[in-house]
């Protein structure tokens, strides 16, 4: 067995993927990254300042006599690496002198170009973690993740991290052995030989990486393999992609969607409709079963991201009764068989007509495919505000502690909201009006949310963004709040 480790440095994956070729094959990812390319990434980052602490060099040298690291890595969808034709670095000047040919050869339109993969993988969780059984002394520490808080990527260019020790890591799923895969690890005097290299190329030759060869064989029934926990309201989902002069619409009238979406499902429905479909029972209390949500999917978590809502999805719950799921897909069937037209059709009152359809195979915009809001994460965000199950206070007006008060409520109601659809409570929470991810509207900016209360009287909602952590990984989807079945509370993991 492994020692217990006490030690470890943590990446995370800022774009939620890795971008690296593999060192012996150029068309094919590197995963997980290799100790020896997050040494490097550290030197770099180390001799990047104009004065290199003489504490980061010791952390460093003290890092490189440490072993081989076990690592704790889930694992990765390979994305196919397609090829692309870039244009080749400036030509090397040798004597002071370029020749005629290498001169032209820096024009734009003379500029040759070479032919390029840039293979990446999708994380099923976007962290790694490198783990060894020691703990430095407390000032390398301290410079240690000092200089981690300066790697910003790790790879290529595009893939940005970050990183931190950490002294409480996960536990290892891979571990050094005498068989199984090959990755690079560094040895005593890396650091010397890197100085050395670099002294040679000055970042402008062609270089390799120095390193020592390690196999790591898996640990069963850790990281890769640990289920992670799932809410009330994981299963399948139907999914309708907007037509492209449908693509418009807000967030902000995400409700107003989801209701007519229902309406529209439930005008096909045979009657009597399902509770696990409607949500009542036929007393018209509230059924406690899972049901049916209407999920419209906005663009959020990009750099781009708008908000603008790209299509709706249909979220089946799994303990949904095969009788209430036949009876949804007759429902979507008999609506699509009565439409003559490519597209079905959602009347939105004054505000005009959404075109949309069922897709049934992959989806090309990435919102709508399942897997960017159900892969398993332990940091989930609001893409649309959670509507509060009870109310917090005056979260904007009064003395400074009435507002810290309601706060508190409210962070307490989203921990609440968590237990209620069979999730444990978070070990963090983060409430704002503000939004946590590119391209999600502020919370203001939505309609006020209302409902039955108990006593059947109508009950506004406060509406707040969310950002939560767990201690271990939740899969999805994940909706949090009173709001969660008509597009409220869709949290996007990160």
């Amino acid at each position: 067995m492994p020692a217990v480790a006490k030690f470890g440095i943590e990446v995370n994956f800022l774009t939620e993927r890795y971008v690296a070729t593999c060192y012996n094959d150029r068309r094919r990812s590197e995963w997980p990254p290799h100790p020896a390319r997050l040494f490097s990434a550290l030197v770099s980052a180390w001799a990047d300042a104009d004065e290199p602490d003489a504490s980061e060099r010791a952390a460093l040298e003290w890092l490189e006599d440490r072993g081989a690291p076990a690592i704790a890595a889930s694992g990765a969808i390979i994305r196919n690496a397609v090829s692309h034709f870039v244009p080749v670095n400036d030509a090397v000047v040798s004597s002071g002198r370029a020749s005629p040919s290498s001169a032209m050869k820096m024009l734009p339109d003379q500029r040759p170009r070479q032919q390029r993969f840039f293979p990446s993988v999708t994380p099923d969780e976007a962290r790694v973690t490198y783990l060894w059984d020691v703990h430095p002394p407390d000032e390398l520490n301290e410079a240690l993740d000092c200089l981690l808080c300066r790697v910003t990527r790790l790879g290529h260019s595009s893939c940005l991290v970050s990183c931190r020790v950490t002294s409480d890591p996960p536990e290892a799923n891979l571990v050094p052995g005498e068989v199984g895969s090959s990755l690079r690890n560094v040895r005593r005097g890396q650091l010397t030989e890197l100085e050395r290299q670099y002294a040679r190329h000055h970042g402008d030759l062609p270089r390799s990486l120095s390193y020592t060869d390690v196999r790591y064989r898996a640990v069963t029934g850790k990281l890769s393999s640990a289920p992670p926990y799932e809410p009330d309201t994981a299963g399948d989902w139907i999914v309708f992609e907007f037509a492209h002069d449908s693509r418009s619409m807000p967030a902000t009238r995400a409700v107003e969607l989801a209701t007519v979406m229902r309406s529209a499902i439930f005008h096909y429905a045979e009657d009597p409709i399902p509770e696990e479909l409607s949500g009542h029972r036929l007393d018209g209390a509230p059924t406690l079963a899972p049901h049916v949500s209407f999920l419209p999917l906005p663009y959020v978590g990009f750099e781009h991201a708008d908000g603008r809502l790209l299509g709706v999805a249909v979220s089946v719950p799994k303990a949904m009764g095969d009788a209430s799921r036949r009876a949804l897909y007759r429902a979507i069937g008999t609506w699509e068989d009565r439409t003559s037209q490519d597209y079905l059709h959602l009347v939105l009152g004054s505000q005009g007509v959404v075109r949309l359809s069922r897709l049934r195979g992959p989806a090309t915009l990435h919102s709508l495919r399942p897997g960017v809001w159900n892969r398993a994460s332990r940091r989930w965000v609001s893409a649309t505000p959670v509507a509060l199950p009870r109310h917090p206070g005056r979260l904007g007006r009064g003395t400074q502690a009435v507002r810290a008060r309601a706060w508190k409520e409210a962070e307490a109601a989203v921990k609440a909201a968590c237990l209620h659809v069979g999730l444990p409570e978070p070990s963090i929470v983060d409430v704002g009006f503000a939004p946590f991810i590119a391209g999600a509207r502020a919370a203001a900016h939505f309609p006020p949310f209302r409902q039955n209360g108990r006593d059947g009287r109508l009950v506004r909602r406060q509406l707040v963004h969310a950002a939560v952590t767990f201690d271990h990984p939740v899969a999805g989807p994940l909706l949090l709040g009173a709001g969660r079945f008509l597009g409220l509370g869709l949290m996007r993991p990160v």
